[in-house]
């Protein structure tokens, strides 16, 4: 399934002045993307903006206009098997990716492309969580066309009220036996954008939480399900290799991590470790935030903002090394 143009909705207009297409990557998936220039003045450079799971580049479109009136260019995309992108399996509501390898493909053709539309210098990434993950894996493949990162609610390890002991190894024995394109047990194609906001543990924001699910019930096709086994083994690869003690130690473009902490989905304890661990890496906490930092109230919104006003451009040296900071 793919779908180029974007939906705008009553709740979620499009941003004026988007420029939609289809990418192609190295190993011939088809992504979708989209382009704005900045709404005024001349450009600060361009941020490429990362999703999550099951994410799509419509759930963006205030922080993309965020982003705009900050004097920056705007390129997202939405990741191969979710949103309009190619989706991998037959059963298009099932997330699922290989290895996070094919991610920092997409993440690649996405600098290819904004390179090929001359976008304005220097390019940021903003990553939020299994977005951060790939961008730190593409990091690690040498992926050096980014002069800096922030990276919000990095999904470098499942939180404990998420993953059952043992579940690692449960995706491998279930891999090992076939089930790699099953859902997870117990899951199914529903999006967990569309469930009951009380029952939530991505946002306390109500108002942003059914703006998102009245975009999925304006276009069900962008919505996807719960992973299936593959993609949980595909992190639990990318979990053990980010736990490594030596990860990170080639990176030469400055990181922030931002996480948040009221977030039950992935562990902040263990990005904060890995933040910790990266050479020239700054860390960020915003206390009682949920997992989606840029979907949540004002009051989180502006924090979250107000790392990444004094991180991007930050120095202008574009390899300056990132200032430690460190809110708990």
């Amino acid at each position: 399934m793919t779908a180029t143009a974007l939906v705008s909705i009553d709740l979620n207009p499009t941003p004026a002045g988007a420029r939609v297409e289809m990418l192609r990557t190295r190993d011939g998936r088809r992504l979708r993307a989209a382009y704005w220039l900045p709404t005024a003045g001349s450009a600060r450079g361009t941020i490429c903006l990362m999703q999550g799971r099951a994410e799509f580049i419509e759930k963006y479109f205030e922080t993309i206009a965020d982003f705009r009136r900050r004097g920056f260019a705007v390129f997202s995309f939405d990741w191969r098997g979710q949103g309009g992108s190619e989706r991998l399996l037959a059963d298009p509501r099932k997330g699922y990716v290989r290895r996070f390898d094919d991610y920092a493909l997409d993440l690649a053709a996405a600098l290819d492309r904004m390179a090929a539309l001359d976008a304005p210098r220097p390019f940021f990434g903003v990553a939020h969580s299994m977005g951060a993950t790939a961008t730190l894996i593409a990091l690690a493949r040498g992926e050096a066309r980014l002069s800096r990162c922030l990276l919000s609610a990095p999904f470098v390890a499942i939180h404990d009220k998420r993953a059952p002991p043992g579940a690692g190894a449960l995706a491998l024995v279930l891999t090992a036996l076939g089930a790699r394109r099953s859902f997870i047990p117990g899951g199914g194609g529903t999006s967990i954008m569309t469930k009951p906001f009380k029952d939530n543990f991505l946002t306390s924001d109500p108002v942003r939480y059914r703006r998102t699910a009245a975009i999925l019930e304006a276009a069900s096709d962008l919505g996807i399900g719960d992973p299936t086994v593959g993609w949980i083994r595909a992190s639990y690869r990318a979990f053990a290799e980010m736990a490594r003690l030596d990860f990170g130690f080639t990176f030469r473009t400055p990181l922030l991590f931002v996480t948040a902490g009221g977030d039950t989905l992935v562990s902040s304890r263990a990005a904060e470790a890995l933040a910790q661990r990266i050479k020239g890496a700054g860390l960020v906490g915003i206390p009682h935030a949920r997992h989606e930092i840029m979907m949540e109230r004002d009051i989180y919104r502006e924090q979250f903002f107000a790392a990444l006003d004094a991180f991007i451009p930050g120095e202008q040296a574009e390899d300056a090394p990132a200032a430690r900071a460190s809110a708990v």
